[in-house]
């Protein structure tokens, strides 16, 4: 099954340099329907209010983190089963198994480029 790149995805990071890189990374994989958010609530706001096929998320944001939004959508019925990628600086063991708990889809450690991007996008959304 093809990967449906006119999804509406959603980046969430409260630093808007790596809110900009990312964005980039997925316009040049075709997806062009991004949109931002700048924390977790304001992402849970958009996710609530919109149709989104994807979440890519960082882990370290304040005051609500990557893990806390992904078990915000983990436990919200209407959201639960949404691709959640997250992406961190960090790639401790207790991290990774904290995220795979809470229910994540994939995992990326930064820096990373396009294409680890699209494999682990691929990972998800084909494999699903």
């Amino acid at each position: 099954m093809p990967m449906d790149r006119t999804m509406n995805v959603l980046i969430v990071d409260d630093y808007k340099t790596m809110l900009r890189i990312i964005r980039n990374l997925l316009k040049q994989l075709d997806f062009n329907n991004v949109e931002e958010a700048t924390d977790g609530a304001e992402a849970l706001a958009k996710l609530r209010a919109g149709h989104f096929g994807l979440v890519i998320s960082d882990w370290n944001m304040e005051p609500m983190t990557g893990l806390d939004l992904l078990k915000e959508v983990r436990a919200d019925a209407r959201l639960k089963h949404l691709p959640f990628i997250m992406i961190t600086a960090e790639s401790k063991t207790e991290n990774v198994v904290a995220a795979k708990q809470a229910g994540v889809s994939n995992y990326i450690v930064k820096p990373f480029n396009a294409e680890t991007l699209r494999e682990k996008i691929e990972k998800v959304l084909v494999h699903a």
